[in-house]
């Protein structure tokens, strides 16, 4: 039965140790990494960091566990986006050194928002422009789980939305977000891997045509929704910054390898956008195999690993008082 125990702590360092995995080698090639592929920690590299440093990915993805573990509050999600960008909240050595483009602007406008008291704007930010879909929400959602669980399919997609579209407000940002959440929801479920998946992709599937999703953008979702991207080829899987590449990347990493360590380095070792790829392998192979399987050494390298399980407690106490209620 998956997943083990603690999945609210399983999922956080699991997302953590494999950004931290990927963040030496960020933008090294699939060519570079064939030849000195990531086996496990380094240091320095792209960023010139300490072994066990994450990136935004982990960062942001705390921010969203913070305001979750006090009760869930948009103003708060974004507050400590702003935080985080300005002041260093939630940074591995207190300095920020990764921020993605779209991200950055995104947390300007929030910043320009809250300090003008215009709260009520940030439950309806979106975009129409496909430009926007970078994986920047994608990457930080996994904590989202605990607090959509078991909610209607639609409120999940509500609480998704908002969260995403605060700095991705585009459609396809929060339907990569809800199905790679759905299949979270089904592991913490106890289903094995390949079955969460294909559940996932029947629920999506049926969801988009309820609501009439247009048929392009289901057709961009065709590929991952098809029931085995992880048979697909390794040159057919891409490792940038498009939110549809990260998510077939890492759902052909975490469907195709068999223990965590394993697919983490695969996604690390696919290159390009190498820290979020494996973020987001991280957090659902973290979740299915458990803390016990995950490198006990590579955990223990880990920046502020005592805040994370300190965050991880609260996060898990706020889940477990909802669960019950």
């Amino acid at each position: 039965m998956h997943p083990a125990p603690n999945p609210v702590h399983s999922a956080l360092i699991g997302l953590a140790v494999a950004d931290a995995l990927g963040v030496p080698v960020e933008f090294r090639s699939r060519a570079e990494l064939k030849v000195d592929p990531v086996r496990g920690m380094r240091a320095y590299g792209t960023y010139n960091q300490v072994a066990g440093t994450w990136s935004d990915d982990s960062s942001m993805a705390f921010c969203i566990a913070e305001s979750i573990a006090k009760g869930y509050d948009l103003k708060d999600v974004a507050q400590n986006f702003v935080n985080w960008k300005y002041a260093n909240y939630w940074c591995p050595h207190g300095e920020l050194f990764d921020i993605g483009n779209q991200t950055s602007s995104a947390i300007s406008r929030l910043r320009d928002i809250l300090i003008s008291g215009r709260a009520e704007e940030l439950g309806k930010l979106y975009s129409d422009d496909p430009m926007d879909n970078g994986n920047g929400s994608l990457m930080r959602c996994i904590p989202l789980l605990f607090l959509i669980k078991g909610k209607p399919i639609d409120e999940q997609f509500r609480l998704i939305k908002e969260v995403s579209a605060l700095t991705h407000g585009h459609i396809r940002s929060t339907i990569a977000c809800l199905f790679y959440l759905l299949i979270a929801a089904h592991i913490l479920n106890g289903q094995e891997k390949k079955a969460a998946y294909l559940a996932a992709c029947k629920q999506v599937k049926a969801w988009m045509e309820e609501k009439d999703i247009s048929e392009a953008e289901q057709a961009v979702f065709a590929k991952v929704l098809g029931g085995e991207i992880n048979l697909e080829q390794e040159e057919n899987i891409e490792s940038g910054g498009y939110v549809m590449h990260s998510l077939e990347a890492s759902l052909w990493c975490f469907l195709k390898y068999g223990d965590y360590a394993s697919a983490v380095l695969a996604a690390v070792n696919l290159g390009r956008d190498t820290d979020t790829t494996a973020a987001i392998t991280g957090g659902l192979a973290g979740l299915y195999y458990g803390l016990d399987l995950i490198p006990e050494d590579w955990i223990n390298t880990i920046a502020r690993l005592e805040d994370i399980y300190d965050l991880a407690d609260r996060l898990e106490k706020a889940y477990l008082r909802t669960s019950a209620s």
